[in-house]
């Protein structure tokens, strides 16, 4: 993929595949039978879309932070090096019918159930054509799916619990999925929220994407137990998975799904990547004062876009093809950020900071046709 030297992070500016983490990326998978078997059955479309979904979350973050660099806004909060715990859970979804709730660094997810692209962009516009209509930037849909993130950590597992209720008391063959980072699980409300789905068997995938960091504070310093020891507390066996291996995200995300469509939830993910910048673009360099940069390295090495592609490529899919998905995402998030840009001064009316100022039809309607 090209490279954006001015966006990019040292690490990712003149990345090439190590040949011994592209072995270890297709060994993860081939390792073990169930997940080689849901991977095996993907079609080369299905792959150069995950691929695809990858590039437009990278892209819309390289925008976002062009944007910050032109003063367009003050600040981004970017999930780079991230993208695959994003787009390896939502492409094991039934887009049409199940419901996620995504964290910002989840942003990927808004495209991928359906929402126009430009939404990425102007929800940090506050714009009255915003997907809030310029009252927060935290974005969503819940008629295609998405409910808006929660800024508080952790609260969105209680949510995506009730969700899931819904679901179950209904007898229907949907799943609500959403992330918490490494820091979240320490929250009341992630327990709360644990506890009440593990208690009543919902059907919810709570996925535990830890980055290594909650805020500035290391995962080593956070708490005592580790990510990964957090499910057996609710009596869950939690799915691990390289959360730079878009594949083995897919595949575990698969597995949980159908888990919980079988009465077997709630599952739980942890899938193990790295924030490859600051908590947004304002403290890039706290967060390199943060971690050593040896531990930079380590994780540039496995670029989760650029593993991918070089497995696309030793799987015979042929250059031109993986280019041109590339060329259409850039194309597709450009345009999407000109037509956002375009509309940076129709401001919000006043009367629409008010609940009544909501257009009929608005969130709960859309609640209710969803859930």
């Amino acid at each position: 993929m090209q490279r954006h030297p001015v966006f990019d992070p040292p690490e990712y500016r003149s990345w090439e595949p190590v040949p011994q983490l592209v072995q270890h990326y297709r060994a993860r998978i081939a390792g073990v039978p169930e997940r080689a078997a849901l991977v095996g059955g993907l079609r080369r479309d299905s792959l150069l879309g995950l691929y695809r979904d990858l590039l437009l979350t990278r892209l819309q973050d390289t925008g976002l932070k062009r944007w910050v660099r032109q003063g367009v806004i003050s600040k981004a909060w970017l999930g780079v090096g991230e993208e695959a715990v994003t787009v390896g859970c939502v492409g094991a979804l039934d887009r049409e019918r199940d419901v996620v709730i995504p964290m910002i660094r989840n942003a990927g997810a808004g495209h991928m159930m359906g929402l126009p692209l430009e939404q990425g962009f102007t929800c940090y516009l506050g714009t009255a054509d915003s997907p809030s209509g310029g009252r927060d930037f935290h974005y969503g849909n819940i008629e295609r799916g998405v409910i808006q993130p929660v800024s508080h950590m952790g609260t969105s597992l209680p949510v995506a619990a009730g969700a899931a209720l819904a679901f179950k008391n209904r007898g229907e063959a949907r799943v609500a999925l959403t992330w918490t980072g490494d820091g979240a699980i320490r929250t009341a409300a992630f327990h709360e929220g644990m506890v009440f789905a593990s208690r009543l068997g919902v059907p919810l995938i709570a996925v535990i994407q830890n980055n290594q960091v909650a805020l500035g504070t290391r995962v080593d310093q956070h708490g005592a137990a580790k990510p990964e020891d957090m499910p057996a507390a609710y009596g869950i066996e939690p799915l691990m998975c390289d959360g730079n291996n878009v594949l083995d995200v897919y595949a575990a995300a698969a597995t949980a799904r159908d888990r919980c469509v079988d009465g077997k939830g709630p599952a739980v993910i942890v899938a193990e990547t790295f924030r490859m910048g600051g908590h947004a673009t304002h403290d890039e360099r706290e967060a390199r004062d943060t971690f050593s940069p040896e531990l930079f390295a380590h994780w540039g090495r496995r670029d989760p876009i650029g593993l991918f592609e070089a497995w696309l490529l030793e799987e015979g899919v042929p250059e031109a093809a993986i280019q041109e998905v590339e060329a259409a995402a850039e194309r597709a998030v450009a345009e999407a950020a000109d037509r956002a840009l375009a509309s940076r001064d129709l401001l919000p009316e006043p009367r629409t900071a008010l609940f009544e100022g909501i257009s009929e039809g608005g969130v709960l309607h859309g609640l209710a046709h969803r859930l």
